[in-house]
């Protein structure tokens, strides 16, 4: 059994970098990272690879042993992901079993998510690119639900576009759920995320 302490996950949000992409769908991964960040009482700052925006530190409250974290920022657009997610593994010593991606699913509701190790990628270029780069899947996904596009609407126009008004209301909630299952994920496990979180 390796030490609590000593382990390093790396927590990747997916997304676009940019402001005009910062509210879309496709970029909940960017969101729930803000959050945790926000939670260790950090903001992003330029990793030495020069592709990514890395905070490091505990999720754990102050004084009680949990896991190193590094969340990270992939600076370039969703289909490159896997090559910085992969210099960054390299950088922290973290095998891919150590490492989150936190994505929209299109096969999730909105509103609900669903936390697994392994899997395909479902035509999401972001795990396409990780799952490319890494030569695995198994690597834990937190999966936000964003639901289908309505009617004909095509599935990358919907990913990149805006959360509906109706939407934008509950958002905060789903984000602080997202960032909640990452928290109890490193602390405690996938088992008793899964039990808690997937809906």
């Amino acid at each position: 059994m390796s030490d609590a302490s000593t382990d390093v996950w790396l927590v990747v949000g997916l997304g676009n970098p940019g402001p005009s992409y910062a509210g879309h769908r496709h970029n909940i991964g960017y969101m729930v990272t803000d959050e945790l960040a926000r939670r260790m009482g950090s903001g992003f700052r330029a990793h030495k690879s020069g592709r990514a925006d890395v905070v490091e530190g505990r999720l754990t409250p102050p004084g009680v042993p949990g896991p190193r974290v590094v969340l990270a920022r992939p600076r370039c657009y969703m289909n490159e992901v896997g090559g910085p997610v992969k210099a960054l593994a390299t950088f922290y010593k973290v095998a891919p079993a150590q490492v989150v991606a936190i994505h929209d699913e299109l096969d999730i509701p909105f509103d609900t998510m669903r936390v697994k190790l392994g899997g395909g990628d479902n035509g999401h270029n972001g795990l396409k690119s990780m799952r490319s780069s890494f030569g695995t899947g198994d690597f834990h996904r937190v999966r936000v639900g964003i639901g289908r596009p309505p009617g004909r609407q095509e599935v990358a126009d919907f990913v990149l576009s805006d959360y509906s008004s109706a939407e934008r209301k509950v958002l905060p909630f789903v984000v602080d759920t997202a960032a909640d299952a990452v928290e109890t994920l490193v602390a405690d496990g996938l088992e008793k995320t899964q039990q808690r979180f997937n809906s």
